[in-house]
């Protein structure tokens, strides 16, 4: 059993949004959504049944002015006698993720208080610095890594997305489950080694993702040089909860400047500025780009800010609801559930 709102809700930055929808017992559908919380059906819009979000993003500098007109002639009663009847009310209906990507960018280490907070919480029993030196110390690491420009990003698998409302499953091999909401980049036009200059060019809209960690084997225990272990501690199904909407960018006045909130059963966890990213947007989808070719409906992931379990002496357990929202993208809810449990 999933926990939703009563209805979804429909807030969000500017005239409409994208999401991925269903009636009960029908197939989902790519919808697009305006603040007064209706849904328009996008395959009827197009004359396309087999049309999906991603599919949008693939033709998006072609389809985006088409998606404008069709937002503004909503009304009660609709003009446009192709899409008159495709109008329903976002009430009643199920969210899911709103796109489904082939590639998922994750960027780690981005935020600096957070890092700072990781690195005390990580310390071993043994570490003769006081919390305050090693504070100190990997502050000058992330300064360091913010004036040498090296962002840090890997891989992660679109089979861990699940919807914004869905439950999350917390495998039983999972010691340590954690939050870890960010800013998610939606891609809207093929990458390949981009500028910095020229990338957010390529950036179609923005969402919210939860991407949940272990963080009991983040790093391996068999041979440290070895490093992280980002397949086992974040790709769980289930483990990156995505959306609700993609709000178009330039519906978005300034993504360096968005408030990233997640509480835990009612008390807030995080809640911070992504102007505490070490590298911006532009930055990311860039260097991304350097090694791999992104492409439309791609997700670039920003990082997470302070407040995770780790830093609190609290992690994710059966029951818990998380509710994540960032400024103009809307809201997520997502109940934990322990792996076998009823």
């Amino acid at each position: 059993m999933s926990v939703k709102p009563a209805a979804p809700s429909a807030s969000f930055s500017g005239p409409f949004a994208l999401g991925t929808l269903s009636a009960p017992d029908q197939a989902s559908f790519p919808g697009l959504v305006v603040p007064e919380g209706r849904v328009l059906d996008l395959r009827t819009a197009f004359r396309d049944p087999a049309l999906t979000t991603r599919r949008l993003f693939e033709r998006w500098d072609e389809v985006l002015p088409r998606l404008g007109a069709l937002a503004a002639d909503d009304t009660d009663a609709p003009t446009d006698t192709d899409t008159a009847d495709a109008w329903q009310p976002l009430d009643g209906l199920r969210v899911h993720a709103p796109v489904e990507p082939r590639q998922v960018f994750q960027s780690g280490a981005n935020y600096r208080q957070h890092v700072i907070d990781l690195e005390v919480a990580h310390r071993a029993p043994d570490d003769p610095r006081s919390p305050e030196e090693a504070r100190a110390e990997i502050a000058e690491v992330m300064d360091r890594r913010a004036a040498e420009d090296l962002p840090y990003v890997f891989i992660g698998l679109p089979s861990a997305i699940t919807g914004p409302y869905d439950d999350v499953v917390l495998p039983s091999w999972a010691e340590q489950p954690d939050w870890e909401l960010e800013l998610a980049v939606v891609v809207g036009r093929p990458a390949y080694r981009v500028p910095v200059s020229e990338a957010l060019a390529h950036v179609a809209g923005y969402t919210i993702a939860n991407d949940l960690t272990d963080r009991a084997t983040v790093f391996r225990r068999d041979m440290k040089a070895i490093g992280t272990d980002w397949l086992r501690s974040k790709n769980a199904p289930g483990f990156t909860p995505l959306g609700p909407w993609i709000v178009p960018a330039a519906s978005i006045a300034d993504p360096g400047d968005l408030r990233v909130t997640l509480k835990l059963n009612g008390q807030t966890m995080q809640d911070e500025s992504t102007k505490d990213m070490l590298f911006g947007i532009a930055r990311l989808v860039s260097y991304a780009s350097q090694t791999s070719r992104l492409l439309p409906g791609d997700l670039v992931l920003t990082g997470s800010p302070a407040g995770n379990g780790m830093h609190w002496g609290r992690l994710l357990r059966d029951g818990d609801v998380m509710d994540g929202s960032i400024t103009g993208l809307g809201s997520q809810r997502t109940r934990c559930i322990a792996q076998g449990a009823p």
